[in-house]
C-alpha cells in the first residue's frame, strides 16, 4: 500500500508532461483557432489558443434568414516549459463572433501574429485598413505597448497611426496628396505626447471593440 502515493505522483507527472493546449479549453467552449511561438524568449514555442463558446443561445438567425453562430471568442496564451504547458494569460469573452454583422461592411477578420517575443492581436478591414494591438508579457501580465493603425479607401492610405504606450508618445502621418491614385502618398507627421496612468492588461479587456485608442 506504501508504493500507491509513489505511483499516483508518478501518474499525475506523466498527465503534466504530456498536457497539450486542449487541455486548457474550459468546458462550454472549442478551439477556434492556434499560434505557435516564442513569448516569453526561453527559446520554446509557446501556444496562443483562440477559443469560442458553444451555447446554443446564441445560434441565431441574420437578416437574410441564415442561421449564423455569434457566440464569442476569447484568447488563452500557453507557456510552453518541461512538462508541457502551463497556462500564462487567458481573457475567455473578449473577442466578438466571426459572424457579427457589419452593416454595409464586412466585419474585420481576427487573426493572431507572434513576433519578436511580442503577441499581436490584428484586425484587416479589407481595403478601409487594418489595425493591431501589440502586447509584450511583463509585470506577469500580458500589457498593451503599442497600437497601430491604417486607414485606406481603396490602395490610397489616408491616414497612419502609431501609438507606444511605454514612451507615450504618438504619431499620426496624413496623407495631403489630394491626387494620390495610391503609391503617391505624401505625409504630414503630427507627434504628441500622450496620458495614461496604468498600462492596459490582455485579461482586463472587456471587448477589443470597445477599446477607444482615439482617447490617447
Amino acid at each position: 500500500m506504501k508504493i500507491l502515493p509513489f505511483l499516483l505522483l508518478a501518474i499525475l507527472g506523466c498527465k503534466a508532461q504530456n498536457s497539450k493546449p486542449s487541455d486548457f479549453i474550459p468546458k462550454e467552449y472549442i478551439e477556434f483557432e492556434k499560434y505557435f511561438g516564442d513569448l516569453n524568449k526561453d527559446g520554446l514555442e509557446d501556444c496562443v489558443l483562440i477559443t469560442k463558446k458553444t451555447d446554443p443561445v446564441n445560434i441565431v438567425t441574420n437578416r437574410f434568414d441564415k442561421k449564423v453562430d455569434r457566440n464569442r471568442r476569447g484568447i488563452i496564451v500557453l507557456f510552453k516549459n518541461e512538462k508541457g504547458y502551463q497556462i500564462a494569460d487567458k481573457n475567455y469573452n473578449c473577442f466578438s463572433s466571426e459572424n457579427e454583422d457589419g452593416g454595409v461592411y464586412f466585419p474585420p477578420e481576427l487573426w493572431i501574429e507572434i513576433k519578436n517575443n511580442k503577441l499581436f492581436v490584428h484586425y484587416g478591414h479589407g481595403r478601409y485598413g487594418y489595425w493591431k494591438y501589440t502586447f509584450r508579457f511583463q509585470n506577469s501580465n500580458f500589457e498593451l505597448i503599442g497600437y497601430d493603425a491604417s486607414s485606406n479607401h481603396g490602395p490610397i492610405v489616408n491616414e497612419i497611426t502609431s501609438i507606444n504606450f511605454l514612451t507615450k508618445k504618438k504619431l499620426i502621418k496624413e496623407n495631403i496628396n489630394d491626387n494620390d491614385e495610391g503609391g503617391e502618398e505624401k505625409f504630414k507627421e503630427t507627434w504628441s505626447t500622450i496620458t495614461i496612468e496604468n498600462l492596459i492588461k490582455l485579461s482586463e479587456i472587456k471587448d477589443f471593440d470597445e477599446l477607444e485608442m482615439y482617447y490617447y
